[in-house]
């Protein structure tokens, strides 16, 4: 029962820290879920709870979805993330996250040091998409590269955010399906995954009113900040 209830409120800050940057929730619920119920079951259920979470993050910004950068990202991400997701328990995750954590880190080293002008065209949004799509699959969640290719548009923060997780709630549908049909859920598993997905509504209700009151650019900086910590804990944890 106690485990469950550190599940909880870890769900709720997960879901504060992704509702205001558009990622990080997972990199800091997947060791939670991982201690708790086993490896096995942390990468579906964090699926599960990421789906609701960012379900929520679409409900409360969807009037400001940019349709068009999601739907060319979706094209890519979709079957990506497919295939990483039946890839998934035959490949050393640890080693593919601290890849991404030094892929991130040199992103936003470039960007703040000038020398990266991420365009934000097709050609970004497609590649961008199949890499995110792929890892996403492979090990839970890639949300940092997909909020470094999101963050490159140059949106308002709530349209950021609700755009972002659109693709997001679309692929953490497609891998769901994918887990389900190799993996056993119980009815325990199941009710753990509904306690997950209120903490993480009760956390994007609260991260809103945070990023509501943020200037775009002070809202850049913050994402930008944040992506090089999620990065190093990424390389330094795995």
């Amino acid at each position: 029962m106690l485990d469950h209830l550190l599940l909880f409120i870890g769900a709720f800050i997960a879901a504060a820290i992704s509702g205001a940057a558009g990622f990080g929730g997972a990199l800091l619920l997947l060791p939670l879920l991982t201690h708790t119920v086993g490896a096995e079951l942390a990468v579906p259920l964090l699926t599960l709870a990421q789906f609701v979470g960012n379900l929520s993050r679409v409900a409360f910004g969807f009037r400001q979805i940019h349709w068009r950068p999601v739907g060319l990202f979706l094209a890519a991400a979709l079957p990506a993330a497919v295939l990483g997701a039946l890839s998934f328990v035959t490949i050393p995750r640890a080693v593919v996250i601290r890849l991404i954590g030094v892929a991130i880190l040199g992103f936003v080293a470039l960007r703040c040091s000038g020398r990266l002008q991420f365009a934000a065209g097709t050609r970004t949004l497609l590649a961008g998409g199949a890499l995110t799509g792929f890892l996403s699959g492979l090990v839970g969640s890639a949300g940092p590269l997909g909020a470094a290719v999101f963050l490159s548009l140059g949106l308002p923060p709530v349209a950021y955010i609700a755009s972002e997780a659109t693709t997001a709630l679309t692929l953490h549908a497609a891998k769901t399906v994918v887990y389900q049909s190799h993996l056993s859920l119980s009815a325990d598993a199941w009710l753990l995954a509904l306690s997950l997905g209120v903490a993480m509504i009760l956390g994007t209700w609260a991260s809103k009113r945070f990023i509501e009151r943020l200037q775009p650019d002070r809202f850049r900086l913050f994402v930008t900040v944040l992506l090089a910590v999620i990065a190093l804990q990424m390389i330094i944890f795995g």
